[in-house]
């Protein structure tokens, strides 16, 4: 090639620009209220068109499956020992290295619009709007670098639009936004145009009414039973408007639910059903703070293609978490179960390959693969992997996703601490504090029904996952002080 030509590519390559790259980040958002992950009762066609359009991740985990922890995560490429934010009560240290810092010292203009929880102010992004802790779903209060603003609407009406107002500034330089949507985070509301009577029954799933009788202990007492631990008004809203209202929309939501209301109550004096009813009403209201999250995702799309940037945008489609609708008759997170721990994530962009994916992955490796996108070297402080490579097909090697959830079982939920491994056909998990065991076949059990801890599987393969449990805890500079391999017997687990 002459010279002229190596220099004029040279040229047209270095004018490249990076790409622009949007992370939609979801609260509770479950794998199996997404019909591209197979669901029986959900239609998210914003969603649908991502993972047509890219690479579904059929295997995505969360470290530490609760809200901010996650967050967290997000934002460090660090599991929640090496970053420091175990619990959703502690404030996260912005002064640690950050993916909207790197993108920041790599040219990007940021922003990060919606629910944050981490209890402090974002830093490194230009320009933020976020909700105050969790949040309201109505008439949302958001804190920004000038002040407090209250906003009228349906909370992810507002943050999409805001998203769309931050994007339509026309900027030279590339640009990240991290879209962190309140939905379908409990209280489960919906729109005011959704409150109608039920039409549709839904299938419960197989172990709503399982007797857990194989599972942890803290399994039959952990507060989030559905016939049991349900709020009549705040969660069911069983004629009960959310606040912020108005009086006048207050009026309005009674009105328009008190078909819904008196048909729940009927139900559930004539069927003699608890579980069964409040089942129904849940999923219809969590579905629908869900469906909010994939119009969002449908008008960003649009937007893109309307102004001729979805050919130069990453768009990554994650949840902070799991969460459970009706498996082992709960509802909530917290557990390293697959509803729980398992969550989506699709990318569509430049370069991203339409196909599934099932090799497993984990949310510390989100920001390595921003960076990666960017064009950035992951810093070697980061301890997830980027996973750019699998979206253009090629091979890398992936680790089992650790998990480790701190909170105390004195919390709301009473869930007690553990330590788990997933492999590909294998998951195990100890629950320190309770000194039990567990272990699952994936394969040959995908809904977690027999614990097969210590006399379903054979002693090598019990003692190679401890092993490996072990290893990744050391690995990650992790004390694994939580195991006393002394102790290993099956005198004291169930």
């Amino acid at each position: 090639m002459a010279l002229t030509a190596v220099l004029a590519l040279s040229l047209a390559q270095a004018s490249v620009q990076p790409p622009n790259i949007i992370v939609i980040f979801s609260d509770d958002h479950a794998r199996q209220a997404i019909s591209a992950y197979g669901s029986k009762f959900a239609r998210t066609p914003g969603i649908d068109r991502l993972a047509k359009e890219g690479t579904i991740f059929r295997r995505h985990y969360t470290s530490n499956p609760i809200c901010a922890p996650s967050r967290a995560t997000l934002l460090t490429g660090k599991y929640s020992h090496a970053n420091g934010h175990k619990d959703n009560a502690s404030t996260f240290d912005g002064t640690q290295e950050t993916l909207p810092k790197l993108l920041k010292q790599a040219g990007y203009e940021s922003a990060v619009i919606g629910k944050w929880h981490l209890e402090s102010k974002p830093v490194g992004f230009d320009h933020w709007e976020i909700l105050p802790g969790q949040g309201d779903y109505y008439n949302p209060r958001f804190l920004t670098e000038n002040g407090d603003r209250t906003e009228t609407g349906y909370v992810s009406n507002v943050i999409t639009e805001k998203a769309l107002a931050w994007m339509g500034a026309r900027r030279e330089r590339p640009w990240f936004l991290l879209i962190g949507h309140k939905a379908p985070h409990r209280t489960w509301v919906p729109r005011m145009d959704q409150l109608t009577a039920p039409t549709i029954r839904y299938t419960e799933p197989p172990t709503l009414r399982s007797t857990l009788d194989t599972l942890c202990s803290a399994a039959k007492t952990v507060t989030m039973n559905l016939a049991r631990d349900l709020r009549t008004k705040e969660d069911l809203m069983i004629r009960y408007a959310p606040p912020r209202l108005s009086q006048a929309e207050q009026k309005q939501w009674l009105q328009l639910s008190e078909p819904a209301d008196r048909a729940y109550e009927d139900e559930l004096r004539t069927g003699g059903d608890p579980l069964g009813t409040n089942y129904q009403r849940y999923l219809r209201h969590y579905l629908q703070a869900a469906q909010g999250v994939d119009d969002g995702v449908s008008t960003v799309l649009d937007y893109l293609d309307r102004h001729g940037l979805a050919k130069n945008t990453i768009v990554i489609y994650a949840s902070d978490q799991g969460f459970f609708l009706g498996e082992n008759g709960w509802y909530d997170k917290r557990w390293f179960y697959e509803p729980s721990a398992g969550t989506p994530l699709i990318i569509r962009g430049p370069g991203v390959k339409k196909q599934d994916v099932s090799r497993i992955t984990a949310n510390v490796d989100l920001a390595p693969t921003v960076l990666e996108f960017a064009g950035i070297q992951p810093p070697k402080a980061m301890q997830g992997s980027s996973l750019l490579p699998l979206t253009q097909g090629k091979p890398i090697t992936t680790q089992p996703a650790y998990g480790h959830f701190y909170e105390s079982e004195d919390g709301d939920h009473k869930a007690p601490q553990y330590v788990s491994l997933v492999t590909e056909r294998f998951k195990i998990i100890f629950y320190y504090q309770l000194d039990e065991w567990e272990i699952f076949d994936l394969d040959s059990d995908p809904n977690e029904t027999k614990n097969l801890w210590p006399r379903g599987v054979t002693r090598t393969i019990r003692s190679e996952l401890i092993r490996k449990l072990l290893a990744r805890q050391r690995q990650l500079h992790e004390e694994p002080k939580y195991i006393r391999m002394t102790e290993i017997s099956a005198s004291k687990v169930r």
